[in-house]
This record gives structure tokens, sequence and C-alpha cells, in this order.
């Protein structure tokens, strides 16, 4: 074995290759594509949440100047739905029916934006142009956004054909056990709560290019993803059931947190029209277009108890989740709130659970994966609903927690929700955490800050979530005749570092400079499967068979040496891009050895690690706030966070994966929410009324880790991405409750806690 280049291997804190190009406009994004004869594609919407509609005329805009291609959903009658696999059967052992997205509406709609008709034309001002022409006649009904209200007593309904809005049901857990077990329970503790609904907003809009390819008999479409070969399956299994095959395409994305896995009905609608007009077809989403069209996160109302008993030992847990699906059930969708629901006792030892979702129809744009997808939302609700238990006790949360904790004694430890935590130390990194913040001096802090005017809160939430679940991600390196390493992986950056991280996991066992490494993602035809980009599966999984994949291909390149040098290949090291003969001067350059090489296949090697159980990442976040009570502005004042992210890779690429998690966990806690209005028209449509947060609304992150290497994973690696998200939006909703609870006695504010919400609280209390 080669000894570790520290400089370049796992562990380092190498910096970014792929920074350059990006900062310098050098990068190649789906609507930077420009092709001879491009025609442009527009999308037309319709401006009702609910009810039906007829196309009169199409002909206006057919002879529209610039025209090519008008679509409706007669001329797309032949495509599948976009149908979810995620339908599981419910209480009484039968799948409920699905409503699916239709790539085109034929007769009705169910949330404004939903796709009626389809130009492709020489500019995208024409095909606009020529939609404004297309004669429809709308019929409006009723409609309902609300998830509470849209199960309420004569509520109008998204399907009238359905008789409700329910969507379907799921439980999980004996009810009667643990009705059982809070009947005799010394202390309950009951909240309620909406866990807001939120837009992912991406830098980059979704856009789409369609060709069609005759020479192949196949379409090619070019689109920003989170893996090719995904995308290729749901389109040729969904959409073309089986008669056309797809290739995929993907240039770099820029960012995708769950939306961009899906496939959306403009990517099979580009392809179409691409068919038809035999010239390419580009589609590309303006930022309003992307609040109405792409997949939103999270919304559920939740109600949760906890049973204890007298010394405030968790005894059962029931949850009732209504979770809105919005006017269809998209790809993911019924999956999402059921993989929360499998976390939902998080770190705690809970023996007793009923959990109840309840699915839910409204005239809204369908909900899907969002960073996380059910890990936030479980999170969220047990480490409320701790800090609840708490106050009803009179008792220290931290004490609670650390009284509740799974002990590390307990490891492995099968969860209710039939998960396997392999290992974890809670309360290591809730000790470490508390002393980084200074938890103990926070009272003098308070005093000054009340001093001054304002009311300063501490909050803390200690979260585990699953991630990178059981699976594959094959890699295949390469040496070049240059002496470079190519790497074709099926996973796909959105701007993680997969670039840099995955080198680093070559560059080890070659000894090589990670410059000289090449990643390769993105298209569906280099490797024949990919698992995509998601569930923070990227480098657990992949990092793993890149590992493997350069150390086949370091024992290749030792033998093909020693041939040349005559030597064992024993004795046969690797360095920089040359081997050599230990002890002698004796070598030959990378480049030479795949020069000479008789086969190809001696320069390539495989690497593929099957992971049979989830990691589990877990940590403690901690969150000062200052509420300024004359205005209700809440400002983070500090942020500690240590977490247990198992063998780290990169240390840096890790600290900015966590710090953009914060800053999205945290967005949700004070500042982002999609609201619609009581017709279905989506308010908050634009950055003037959605709330992003922005750079100023945080302090510098104190962050650290404390780490237990994973024991389902080959090298010890637990998953990242999405941590930072899942730890942040309770701390901070705790941060501020702790603030509000200290000064009023308010125990409750709803998600996002703005000065208006957060006035109105303190108003609400004073009356």
């Amino acid at each position: 074995m080669n000894a570790i280049a520290p400089k370049f291997g796992v562990g380092a804190s190498v910096l970014r290759r792929e920074d350059p190009k990006f900062i310098t406009g050098k990068g190649c994004y789906t609507d930077d594509i420009k092709q001879e004869g491009m025609l442009h594609g527009y999308v037309l919407r319709s401006p009702i949440a609910n009810g039906g509609f007829k196309i009169v005329d199409i002909e206006a805009a057919k002879t529209a100047p610039g025209v090519h291609v008008v679509l409706t959903g007669a001329d797309v009658a032949h495509l599948g739905d976009l149908t979810s696999p995620m339908m599981a059967p419910g209480p009484d052992g039968v799948k409920p029916p699905t409503r699916d997205v239709p790539i085109l509406c034929k007769d009705s709609v169910h949330h404004v934006g939903d796709a009626v008709a389809f130009i492709a034309a020489e500019s995208l001002n024409e095909a606009r142009d020529a939609a404004e022409l297309i004669e429809v006649e709308w019929q409006p009904r009723d409609a309902v956004a609300d998830t509470r209200e849209a199960l309420a007593e004569g509520a109008p309904l998204v399907w009238p054909e359905l008789g409700s809005n329910v969507a379907f049901i799921r439980d999980l857990g004996d009810k009667a056990e643990v009705d059982a077990v809070f009947a005799g329970a010394a202390k309950v503790t009951r909240i309620e709560f909406v866990n807001n609904r939120l837009v992912c907003n991406y830098m980059e809009p979704r856009a789409a290019i369609g060709e069609w390819i005759e020479s192949e008999n196949r379409f090619l479409l070019t689109c920003g993803s989170q893996g090719v070969h995904n995308m290729r399956d749901f389109l040729e299994g969904w959409v073309y059931r089986g008669k056309e095959k797809v290739h995929v395409v993907t240039p770099d994305v820029g960012g995708g947190f769950g939306p961009k896995t899906f496939p959306y009905r403009e990517y099979a609608l580009v392809l179409e029209a691409a068919r038809h007009a035999g010239r390419p077809v580009k589609w590309y989403s303006d930022r309003t277009e992307h609040f109405l069209s792409d997949a939103q996160g999270r919304d559920n109302a939740v109600a949760a108890e906890m049973a204890m008993d007298e010394n405030g030992r968790f005894l059962a847990l029931g949850i009732d989740i209504k979770a809105n699906m919005g006017g269809y059930i998209h790809a993911f969708a019924p999956f999402i709130p059921w993989l929360g629901a499998i976390m939902a006792t998080g770190v705690y030892d809970i023996q007793k659970v009923y959990l109840r979702i309840t699915g839910v129809y409204s005239n809204t744009v369908p909900v899907d994966a969002y960073r996380g997808a059910g890990r936030p939302e479980a999170a969220f609700l047990i480490e409320k609903l701790v800090e609840a238990c708490a106050r009803d006790l009179g008792k220290s949360s931290v004490e609670l927690r650390r009284l509740n904790f799974i002990k590390p004694e307990q490891f492995p430890y099968r969860t209710p929700g039939d998960r396997l935590y392999d290992v974890g130390e809670y309360d290591g990194h809730l000790t470490a955490a508390l002393a980084k913040a200074d938890w103990d001096s926070f009272e003098t802090r308070a005093a000054e800050a009340k001093a001054n005017g304002r009311i300063r809160g501490i909050g803390l939430s200690t979260y585990v979530e699953a991630c990178a679940f059981a699976g594959s991600e094959p890699a295949l390196v390469r040496l070049e005749e240059d002496g470079t390493v190519t790497l074709d992986i099926g996973t796909q950056s959105n701007g993680q570092g997969h670039a840099t991280a995955y080198a680093q996991f070559v560059a080890e066992k070659l000894n090589l400079d990670i410059d000289s490494i090449n990643m390769i993602q993105g298209d569906s035809d280099r490797l024949e499967k990919g698992g995509g980009t998601g569930g923070s599966r990227s480098i657990p999984l992949g990092g793993v068979s890149a590992s493997r994949a350069g150390e086949a291909l370091a024992e290749k390149i030792r033998k093909l040496a020693a041939d040349e040098l005559e030597a064992a290949a024993a004795d046969i090291e690797l360095e920089t891009g040359e081997a050599r003969v230990v002890g002698t001067d004796r070598r030959v350059s990378f480049a030479e050895i795949a020069k000479k090489a008789a086969s190809k296949d001696d320069l390539k090697a495989w690497g593929e690690f099957d992971q049979n159980e989830a990691t589990y990442p877990n940590g403690t976040h901690i969150c000062e706030v200052e509420i300024d009570p004359d205005t209700g502005k809440t400002q983070i004042v500090r942020y500690t966070i240590v977490d247990d992210f198992g063998v780290t890779v990169n240390p840096i690429l890790l600290a900015g994966q966590v710090h953009g998690g914060v800053v999205q966990g945290a967005g949700q806690a004070l500042t982002e929410n999609t609201v619609y209005g009581e017709d279905g028209q989506l308010l908050t449509a634009s950055f003037m009324d959605y709330g992003m947060p922005r750079a100023d609304d945080f302090p510098s992150f104190d962050f650290s880790t404390r780490n237990v290497p994973s024991t389902t994973n080959a090298l010890g690696i637990k998953g990242a991405g999405e941590a930072g998200t899942i730890g942040a939006t309770p701390a901070v909703l705790n941060a501020v409750t702790d603030a509000l609870w200290r000064e009023y006695g308010i125990g409750h504010i709803e998600m996002p806690c703005t000065p208006q919400r957060v006035w109105e609280t303190i108003q609400s209390a004073g009356k």
C-alpha cells in the first residue's frame, strides 16, 4: 500500500476545483446551450385554481408569426401521465387511486399554473404572443388551498369523483396499545402546528432542450437534473411506457435540493415538439413560472402528544399528520411524510408510537421532496414537542433530553419506525455544543439584551436523520494516454463539489495530484446505471465506489509497471503520476504505461459498494436570537453546531454544506412561506413577496464535529448534505419561542416568525 497523500486524500481540506470555472462565468448550464435552428417553447398555464376548460380555437396561434408547433391535451394523449410509484396500501390493505400529473390537461385544471397548451416558435416572444391567441373557455369552480380546510365538511373538492379531498391514509404503530399508555401516563403534553410550505428557489430555474435524433431513433433530452439515469428511466417508463428510448444529458446545474430529481411535463413537451418540428426545442422557466410549476416542499398540519412518567421519561408518542399533496400526486410525494414518520422518535428512546398520515388534495402546486424530504419535518416535530414537554414539566430541556436519549450501550438500536441506528453518542455532541455556545452564561447575555430594549432567547435541537439509504453507486476509472485519470459516476453535482471530493478518493489510492483526475457525470450513455444525487448519498456510496475503483486501477498500474520495469508488482510504488521500483530510480510514467498497454481494459477499473442500511448523521444545533419587541424583528446573534458525520472527507466542503443547510432551515423558521389566497391564487409568486433569507440575516457559524464512524458504511462516512436543514429549523424556532416564553409566557408561534407575526403575537399576549 502507498502512503496516503495528505494534501489530496480523504480528510484533507482541498478547495473546490470547480470554482474558478463558475466564478469566472465559464460554466455551461442548459440555457447556455445554443443550437442551429433551435425553437423556443412556452407553456400556456391555467389562470384558475380549480375548474373545467375548453380550448375553442388554436388556428390563430398555429398560423402566428414564427410558430411551428402548437400542442394541446389531444396531441399528447398517446403519452402516459407522470405517475407516482410511491402510493402504498392504506390501513384497509387497499392501495388508493392516484391522480397523476398529465403532460397537458385535457378538460380540467387543479392548480394555478396547470399546463393546457405548449407552443414552439422561432423566438420566445413569438411563442408567448401565439399563446395569447389561443381561445380558452374557463369554467372556474370554488377552490381550496389550506390543508385543514380541505378536510372540512363542505370543502370544495379538487377531484369531485373521489367524494373527498383525502388522497390516502397510512398508519404506523398500534393505536390501542399507545392509547393505553397515554391513559396511564403521569403527564401528557400536546402541541399543534403547521410545517409551512416552501418553494425551492435554486439559483438556476429549470430548463430543457428536446431533440429527436432520427439516425438513432430516439430522443435526446438536455436538462438540469439530479441524475440522468433516473430521469431516463422515468421518461421511458412513465411517459413513453417502453415505446421510445431517451438519451439524457445534464450539463452544469445551479442547485437541485430535491425538486430537480423529478420528470416534469415540460421535458416531455420539448421532446414531442421537437419530433413534430424536426428541430431542437428549448424551454426555460422564468422565476414566476418556477413558483407555479416546480414541486414545492413541506406543508403539513400536525398534532402531536407525548406521554411521560412522573420523572419526565418518554413513554409513548402519538402523531397526526395532514400532509398536503397539492392538486396531483407527484413523483415521490406519498413517501415523503412516511420518510419522516419512520424517524419520528429522533434521538430518543421511545418504545411506543402511533402515527397517522392523511394525504390531502388541494388546489395548489404539488408537493414533493425538498432538502431533507420528511426528515426535517420529523426533527422539527420531535424537537418542538420536547421543548413543550420541558415547559410543562418545569424542567431543563437539556436534562430532559439527556434523560431520554438513546444511550451508547443501546446501539445498534431498532426504532419503532424500523430504522436500525448503528452508532451514536448524542450526549457527547450536546455537551460539546453547550460548552461552545456558552450556554451556562446565557442569563447574563439575556439581561444585557433586556437593558438594551431587546428580548433574547436560546434554543437547541438534537437531531438524527436517515440518509445514504441502502443501495450502490458504481464508479468507473480509466487511465488516459496523457497520464490523467477519468472517473465516470452516475451521481450529479448540483453545487456540492463532487469533482473535488471524488478526486480525493481516487487520488488517495493512486498517490496522484487531484488536478490529474477528471470527473464526468451527466450522460446516460456513458454508464449503464446510476442512482443520482439525493438523500445525501453521493459521497457515502459513490465515494466508497470511487475509492475501490481507484484501488483496483492502482493494482492494474502496478502490474503493468512491473512488467515494464521487470520487477514484482509488490515492489512498485505510485507517486505523482509515476510508478517506480521501491528504493531505486527505475520508473515509468502513467502516460507511458497507458500508451504501451496491450488492452484498453487493462487501463479501466470498476468499483461498487453496495450498502445494506442507511447512515445516521446526528448533531446538536444551538441558536440565540434577539427580538425587538417594538417591531417584532428577530435577529440570529449566535449559532453553534456540533455534528457527527462519521469520517469527514473534506472539512471545508463539509462546512459549506452545513452552512447552506442552516440558512435554508432558518429561512423556513423566520422568513419563507408560500401563501395561497382562498381562490387558490398564489400570492407569493416572486421574490417581492416570498421571503428568501439573506446573508445579513446570519452571524458567522461556529461549526465543529464530534464524529463516531458509521459501521454500515465501508469507510465510516455518514451523509451530510441535508443535515444542516434538519437541525436548523427547530433550533431557530425554539430560540424564538424561548424568548417569547421568558418575557410573555408565550409557548407557541407558527412559522415563519416574520416581524409582523412576532409583533402581533406579542401584542396578543399583552391583551
